[in-house]
């Protein structure tokens, strides 16, 4: 925007990183003599260090003039426009021009501005003059500000080409104002400021921008080339935290993101983005739907990768502190993690508590993996057990309401009235019984598909049942032995498994050629369950029914497939479910409970 033959008018938003990178794209297109930006004259010495500090993020700290005690922050981060303003010109050899007077009395200045990520989609000019559509009447505050920065201004150099950068609800009081002389503004003494190194820990609090993205910018900036264009978008930024949140969270707690929640997670953000007149949500909805959709823990992952900024230093030459959102920010919202986490708290602990044993040297309890024999932990059998008992009731439950018919009642109750039916009925004065057939058959293998993927799921075991109340298994799972928590005690995560009662009849299901049919390791032991179930129904859960042709088979076998949806399940219950513990040897069983969480 030309404000004459030598000076460019180049309003922006404070703080955004679209801005920042439309600034550097101007400033090196027409590489101006002098840049003139609206900060405060008396911070400029301050300023200039900080910028020299770059990537490292810096803190102006100076006390308040109007709160004792208090002090003022300013967080000089690379995606500010002004920053990037003075950055890039110094290295083009610029002269700097500091605008906002010494007399330290900005007024304040209402700066609702609409979502920032609009520039990807209308561009600069447009985002800018529909700002400018509605024109706002300055007060004298601000009138007489904006004259203090045109006083500033006129003086520049008359023959150099110069482009001033201001706020957008400032430009059109600076402009008017340009259009006359202007008078000095009076001087006051300055306040005495220092810079400070912010701790890395504390960045995602209180940069305008989250720290993820900022070194994005950074690494994008250098090329400034279309090709490097996703580094600095909002929206790609945010996907890719979210991604490298939950490769974390898996890496932690061995649970994982389903495409579900992604699904749950992208409508509330959308949804609380609308709620404030957004068009991205922040990293304070972002964090808050991890937390509603998952759990703390990936709470947790998305804020701590928001918080990545590899160029943060604790150590620096200044002196460094740890700061929060409430010392920079006058109005901050508060959000609670609650991280459960399967290691030892980093809190006190009763007396007396024995903590979980560690490795004495990595490689330990790898070294003690004899490889002779395998057993289960039975805690852990005792908890599938009942859940298989749980299914085969639901299973039963589910047969019964297929077959349940519902008629008025006449002379008998038969089994029982059927409260909804006669409720649904009630202005009609009548009541209604229902009637349950015999079902044919009880219900006998249970087969529970978490995960159809085979690549991520090597592990392929079966074992037989040590007593009459405890089922064969056959099931696919990670790697224990790649993830171990104890000496000869692995941790794995179930991809699929099948129980079948009685016991100690079970062969090799991996190996056996009869089922060699099937097309992956979910249908393997769907057959083998079929072929194994002393009782009539099956049940099959997963996320989706079997292909038809196991109809057939079923049939063939004289069984039936009662399918349940995994969906249906408490997902918490799963969770826990999921995990699994195979230990080297029967021997490992009387110290297991000290390792296994």
């Amino acid at each position: 925007m030309s404000g004459g033959s030598r000076i460019t008018y180049f309003p922006v938003v404070p703080g955004r990183v679209e801005f920042a990178a439309e600034v550097r794209r101007e400033v090196l297109r027409i590489q101006p003599n002098v840049i003139a930006v609206e900060l405060p004259s008396w911070l400029e010495p301050l300023y200039r260090q900080a910028v020299d500090r770059l990537p490292q993020i810096s803190t102006v700290v100076a006390p308040d003039p109007e709160r004792d005690g208090e002090a003022i922050y300013i967080v000089i981060e690379p995606a500010d426009p002004f920053v990037e303003a003075i950055r890039t010109g110094l290295m083009l050899g610029a002269e700097i021009l500091f605008l906002e007077p010494e007399n330290r009395d900005r007024p304040h200045i209402a700066a609702a501005y609409p979502d920032t990520y609009a520039l990807r989609t209308v561009g600069y000019r447009a985002y800018v003059d529909a700002y400018h559509f509605d024109p706002k009447t300055a007060d004298p505050a601000t009138r007489a500000h904006a004259a203090a920065m045109a006083w500033k201004l006129q003086g520049a150099d008359p023959s150099a080409n110069v482009l001033a950068l201001i706020s957008l609800n400032l430009a059109a009081a600076l402009k008017e104002a340009m259009r006359t002389p202007q008078d000095p503004p009076p001087f006051r003494r300055s306040l005495h400021a220092e810079l400070i190194n912010p701790h890395p820990d504390c960045l995602a609090e209180i940069c305008q921008e989250m720290p993820y993205l900022q070194a994005r910018y950074e690494r994008f900036r250098l090329s400034m080339a279309p090709a490097d264009e996703a580094l600095a978008d909002r929206r790609r930024a945010q996907v890719a935290l979210l991604k490298d949140a939950e490769r974390d969270y898996e890496a932690s707690t061995g649970d994982k993101v389903v495409p579900w929640q992604r699904r749950l997670m992208a409508r509330l953000t959308r949804n609380l983005a609308l709620m404030e007149r957004q068009m991205v949500a922040g990293l304070f909805d972002l964090t808050l739907a991890a937390r509603g959709i998952v759990d703390d823990n990936y709470a947790w992952e998305v804020w701590n990768t928001a918080n990545r900024y590899e160029w943060q230093q604790e150590n620096a030459e200044i002196e460094t502190h740890n700061l929060s959102g409430e010392e920079v920010f006058l109005h901050t919202r508060r959000l609670r993690l609650r991280r459960r986490l399967p290691r030892t708290k980093q809190r006190l602990v009763p007396r007396g508590l024995k903590r979980r044993p560690k490795e004495s040297h990595a490689g330990e309890w790898a070294e003690q993996v004899g490889g002779g024999s395998i057993c289960s932990y039975p805690p852990e059998d005792i908890v599938i057990e009942d859940y298989g008992k749980f299914l085969r009731r639901k299973a039963k439950s589910l047969i019964s309401d297929e077959r349940m018919r519902v008629e008025e009642f006449r002379s008998s109750l038969l089994d029982g009235i059927d409260i909804r039916e006669t409720i649904r009925n009630w202005h009609q004065g009548k009541i209604y019984v229902r009637q349950l057939d015999r079902i044919a058959g009880d219900v006998g293998a249970v087969v529970v598909i978490f995960d159809e993927r085979s690549d991520r799921y090597p592990y392929l075991t079966t074992w037989l049942g040590e007593h009459q109340n405890e089922s064969d298994m056959a099931f696919y799972a990670t790697d224990p032995f790649a993830h171990l928590v104890g000496p000869g005690i692995g941790r794995a995560e179930y991809g699929g498994f099948l129980m079948v009662l009685p016991p100690r009849r079970m062969y090799d299901v991996w190996g056996d050629p009869d089922y060699d049919f099937a097309e992956t390791k979910a249908e393997r032991l769907l057959m083998a369950a079929l072929d194994y179930s002393v009782e009539r129904h099956v049940v099959y859960v997963a996320a989706k029914p079997p292909r038809s042709v196991f109809r057939t088979i079923a049939a063939s076998f004289g069984r039936s497939i009662v399918y349940i949806p995994l969906g249906q399940l408490s997902p918490t219950k799963l969770k826990k479910l999921r995990v699994v513990h195979v230990l080297d040897g029967y021997d490992r069983r009387q110290d297991a409970a000290r390792y296994i969480w």
